[in-house]
């Protein structure tokens, strides 16, 4: 079985210095709110070159907490409007929605599966006070256009950065190219935990420091609460983790980079939709720094044949997802709304395996496989 990510082959190139650090922060006696957190906070800001990190206890969180803080600085109010892309994971819409705040759902870029920029501004209302852009499977989602619209409208930018970190756009980190950013450290993640774990990142200051006192009960002094807050810390042992995995990010997402340039070169199937650049190039995408290739998805019409067709040959594969946000019970008020790019998207994508511990074997398993397909056609 060609697994579609192995997390203990992963953490075990780890082991030694994981066990040392959960020593380190067994024998401290301070578990949370302690030096670790603090250290992964600074090698996080010094990695992104964001001056503010706040550890928190998952993405979502990250996510919420981002909102949370802009409404307690007067900055939005519940029931202001904050584009989303159709198309994302749920998390990134329920951090909206858990705020009162309003998404408003905007279909992505097919060639991309990120937002599509060029619908953004025909989505601002009196109402919108931001774009929360989301780096989907790990490739960043930007352009000079947005920052021009932020300014125009007075927009915060809210990164969902929690599949892409250590990509780049033009030579920033996603995470530091908008006002905030969320990450999450979920074990499957590039850079991902033992557990849950996320931080948000932020150049301003004010923002910081409410977003950690609120993640605190809504305390940043002990018994005194100044916000209706929240539990969410990120705790010492993860912290200390994520300080040692985050070493060896940059070398992991470059073997991703390399299995995921094999995938484009060496697939050879007109029917299977390959990752590619806006112009179309499927080649030149590979190497690419604004991707890290958290997951490398591709398309076919006959997606559910294919899956069983690489399950029935030794390989596990992902449907990074089979349902959009505004097809879930828990939006049933959006269950009626058509968006055909969104909907064709989730309806065919299928993620292969991409991991930094892939051998050349199973790497050209996959390829086989996947071009040996045919799919099964009612006459």
């Amino acid at each position: 079985m060609v697994k579609f990510l192995d997390l203990q082959k992963i953490n075990q190139r780890y082991r030694e210095q994981l066990l040392e650090a959960a020593a380190r922060v067994l024998d401290s006696g301070w578990y949370l709110l302690g030096s670790a957190v603090k250290q992964f906070e600074s090698d996080l800001s010094l990695y992104t070159g964001v001056p503010h990190v706040v550890g928190v206890a998952n993405g979502l969180d990250a996510l919420r907490l981002i909102f949370k803080g802009y409404i307690e600085l007067g900055v939005m109010q519940p029931g202001d409007e904050v584009i989303v892309p159709a198309n994302t994971y749920i998390a990134s819409i329920l951090a909206v929605t858990d705020c009162g705040l309003a998404p408003v759902l905007v279909e992505p870029d097919p060639a991309t599966c990120n937002l599509d920029l060029s619908r953004v501004e025909s989505a601002i209302t009196s109402r919108t006070k931001a774009v929360l852009v989301v780096h989907l499977y790990g490739r960043a989602c930007w352009d000079y256009s947005l920052e021009v619209l932020a300014m125009k409208y007075d927009l915060k930018l809210v990164e969902d950065n929690a599949q892409a970190i250590g990509a780049e756009w033009k030579g920033v980190k996603t995470g530091a190219l908008g006002h905030a950013a969320g990450f999450s450290f979920y074990p499957g993640k590039n850079l991902g935990a033992l557990g849950d774990a996320g931080a948000v990142a932020t150049r301003d200051a004010g923002l910081a420091d409410t977003i950690r006192a609120l993640a605190n009960y809504g305390s940043r002094v002990k018994y005194v609460n100044d916000f209706q807050g929240l539990n969410s810390r990120l705790d010492e042992l993860q912290a200390a983790f994520l300080s040692v995995k985050l070493k060896g990010l940059d070398a992991e997402n470059q073997k991703r980079r390399e299995i995921a340039s094999r995938y484009c070169h060496e697939i050879d199937r007109d029917s299977i939709a390959l990752p590619r650049q806006p112009d179309g190039n499927s080649q030149n995408i590979a190497s690419d720094p604004s991707h890290v290739w958290h997951l490398f998805v591709i398309g076919h019409p006959h997606r559910d044949d294919l899956q069983r067709h690489l399950t029935a040959n030794g390989i596990q594969t992902l449907i990074h997802y089979p349902i959009p946000p505004h097809k879930q019970k828990a939006y049933n008020q959006w269950n009626q709304l058509s968006f055909p790019i969104t909907e064709r998207i989730h309806s065919q994508v299928l993620s292969l395996p991409v991991s930094p511990v892939m051998t050349a074997e199973e790497v050209n398993l996959v390829i086989k496989n996947v071009n040996n397909f045919k799919p099964h056609v009612s006459v």
